[in-house]
């Protein structure tokens, strides 16, 4: 099952009960400007210029209220949709992600939250009026609170080298094939940790480097303003679910989800409200090969000024 589909989130998960095994969610921020595509390799985009270019989507609410009641009428179809291990990640940053937190936590259950990860994307914008916020943040949610979750964390690609120091404090001892290790006795239990091998992940991402509509310095660039490179959604989907699985996507975007999804041999189902997210999704999957159903356009809504990611 690969589908794509132009129409609201909302409207499209409640056309799915249990099935859902990952859900990738990266809705508008709350940043309160409207984006728009890049046109052309050499061609910049800025913030705020409906009147030049293609609108990717319009991020531009009356207050964060009316935002978080956007994300619940998501949240709840999202909730059914969920198969009984499914896994939830909710991509936000600073301007609402607190607020989002709380009100996914009266939706899903407040046990329901299994952690957070930090996204770094790079460098971003210094502030002189208090700390710089140059991370996002990605709230991870399990179907129901008592729900046990699929997380592959021993993945060889879900992996990180140990720091400089660890590595020339505890790793001096050397087996018969020239690897270096370190043993560690815990609960009566000696375990050894060889150097090569890494360390689990932890919560803070800084490895993955935010694409850029302006400066288009990746092959897998398609102009869409807020699109996520293939890294982190390869990062996200490996840990949480299994080949097989279906995975979701209801603001597609730019499509990388989909597109990754289907590189994992993972099924995938995603929708987006906006005409171009559609377009540069459908463009992306055809020049991937990657066969998928299409559904016919829908009815914008009345209020559809906000559209997804």
């Amino acid at each position: 099952m690969n589908r794509l589909s132009h129409a609201d989130a909302s409207t499209f998960l409640s056309q799915y009960s249990g099935s859902i095994d990952l859900c990738y969610m990266d809705p508008p921020f709350n940043l309160g400007v409207s984006f728009t595509a890049r046109t052309g390799p050499t061609e910049r985009r800025t913030r705020n210029r409906r009147d030049v270019g293609p609108v990717a989507y319009d991020d531009r609410w009356p207050s964060v209220e009316a935002f978080i009641e956007f994300l619940q009428g998501v949240f709840t179809p999202l909730r059914e949709a969920m198969s009984p291990h499914g896994v939830v990640w909710i991509h936000l940053d600073h301007r609402a992600v607190h607020e989002a937190k709380v009100a996914a936590d009266r939706i899903f259950g407040r046990g329901a939250f299994r952690g957070e990860v930090i996204w770094v994307p790079g460098n971003g914008a210094r502030s002189k009026k208090g700390p710089s916020c140059t991370h996002q943040t990605l709230l991870v949610y399990a179907a129901r609170p008592k729900s046990e979750l699929v997380w592959n964390s021993d993945h060889p690609l879900l992996r990180e080298s140990f720091a400089a120091t660890s590595l020339k404090m505890h790793f001096q001892s050397v087996d018969a094939d020239g690897r270096q290790y370190r043993d560690r006795a815990i609960n009566g239990k000696t375990y050894r940790y060889y150097a090569d091998e890494g360390r689990k992940l932890g919560s803070v991402w800084t490895d993955l480097p935010a694409m850029s509509a302006n400066t288009p310095i990746r092959s897998e660039g398609t102009g869409y303003p807020t699109q996520k490179p293939e890294k982190l959604l390869e990062r996200i989907i490996l840990l949480s679910s299994k080949p097989g699985a279906l995975v979701c996507d209801p603001m597609c975007g730019s499509g990388t989800t989909l597109v990754v999804a289907a590189k994992l041999d993972r099924s995938f189902v995603g929708c987006d409200i906006g005409e171009l997210a559609i377009e540069i999704t459908s463009k992306r999957l055809h020049t991937a090969g990657i066969p998928f159903d299409a559904d016919p356009p829908c009815t914008r809504p009345a209020d559809g000024a906000h559209t997804s990611r």
